[in-house]
């Protein structure tokens, strides 16, 4: 796969626009426009360094993507170049971080193993033919067909801040990753195993196996449940944001909400799942140092963009509060905000979508990795 890095964000041109009273500060921090890059999750490691994973590859749909990591020392200010942490033969693609009690980092990835067939059933100009025949010839090599035992979930185990990354076996997939629980246990949400129900999982050890200790099955026919994200408040109520996708895909309808689960007896019961007033997909949840519960999200109707919304108790939201991050996206591909808290109240959301480059061309699809650093409003 070409794959050419371009330079770290503190030489590229930061914006900032005004939300209200609330200052924000828009950053590019990766841009190559021969490489398709998306799909970030980003996580603060224990000697206080920030990542970001980002999964690159040349098309959306193509056959061969890897996971790279970006690192900020500075509190996401300047970032590295991306360095490759896991790429096989096959389509790598997550990157999800869970952040264990002693510093360990797991990462989620799932590779899709491609065939042919899959190419030659996509809509007619999705891409161009002598794309889908270049494909068609990289998943038909042997390698490519023998690489079953790549297939699949995978995690990957990092004890050195991320620097380094070692394969510990198969695990749940995961988007965005898991969390540690008040008790000291991992729970991670997944949904690759069926493509109709959420399937919630637990460990007390990174090494031993994960026990499926819940299923959410979406109870609209019209959706599919998939691509969520789980955090604990300091409630102990544990919460599960759930993407829903159309199952006549269309990303654009105007009733794709994200829909929600909890816990308040530490995964033993859940609520039975509901939809919530944040139009957009796939969620982030993150727990702030003042007890609430942030949400962020990508837009994939116009105006197309990011947003954020803010939970007191984790369950009832106030779309009337709705936070805008962006709405200045070219078209609908982009997303997948993950965020953490730099200092309290002040936070830095990464997400992708397209630049402003080249906005008519269908094919190439170029996209590049952003952050935006912001404040959130005070509670009422």
């Amino acid at each position: 796969m070409l794959f050419r890095s371009l330079l770290i964000a503190s030489l590229l041109t930061a914006s900032v626009s005004l939300a209200g009273d609330t200052a924000m500060t828009h950053r590019t921090i990766y841009h190559d426009d021969e490489v398709y890059s998306a799909w970030p999750s980003m996580v603060r490691a224990a000697n206080g360094d920030i990542l970001i994973s980002v999964i690159t590859t040349e098309q959306h749909l193509g056959p061969d993507a890897s996971v790279s990591i970006m690192r900020s020392t500075d509190n996401g200010q300047t970032w590295s170049e991306p360095f490759v942490a896991v790429d096989t033969i096959l389509d790598d693609r997550e990157g999800g971080f869970t952040v264990t009690p002693d510093g360990e980092i797991l990462m989620h990835v799932f590779a899709t193993h491609w065939n042919a067939a899959s190419y030659e059933a996509l809509v007619p100009g999705s891409y161009p033919e002598a794309w889908i025949a270049r494909w068609i010839k990289h998943v038909s090599t042997p390698e490519y067909v023998n690489a079953t035992e790549l297939a699949g979930a995978f995690i990957y185990s990092s004890q050195d801040h991320g620097i380094t990354w070692e394969k510990i076996g198969r695990g749940p997939d995961s988007t965005h990753g898991g969390i540690a629980l008040q008790d000291g246990s991992l729970l991670v949400t997944s949904y690759r195993e069926d493509s109709d129900v959420i399937r919630i999982y637990r460990t007390t050890d990174s090494r031993r196996e994960w026990e499926h200790i819940h299923s959410v099955p979406s109870p609209a026919p019209q959706f599919q449940f998939g691509e969520p994200h789980v955090t604990q408040l300091p409630t102990g109520r544990i919460v599960v944001m759930i993407r829903a996708t159309a199952r006549v895909y269309d990303d654009e309808r105007p009733d794709l909400y994200l829909w929600q689960t909890y816990s308040d007896d530490n995964g033993e019961t859940w609520a039975h799942p509901f939809p919530t007033p944040m139009l957009g997909f796939p969620p982030h949840l993150l727990t702030l140092s003042d007890g609430r519960l942030l949400c962020t999200y990508g837009r994939r109707a116009k105006p197309y963009g990011q947003r954020a919304m803010i939970s007191s108790d984790g369950v009832t939201w106030n779309h009337a509060a709705e936070i805008t991050l962006r709405d200045d996206g070219l078209n609908y591909d982009l997303g997948y905000p993950v965020s953490i808290e730099l200092s309290p109240s002040r936070i830095l959301s990464a997400y992708y979508q397209k630049p402003a480059v080249d906005p008519d061309d269908k094919h190439r699809h170029t996209t590049a990795l952003f952050t935006t650093e912001w404040s959130v409003p005070e509670e009422d």
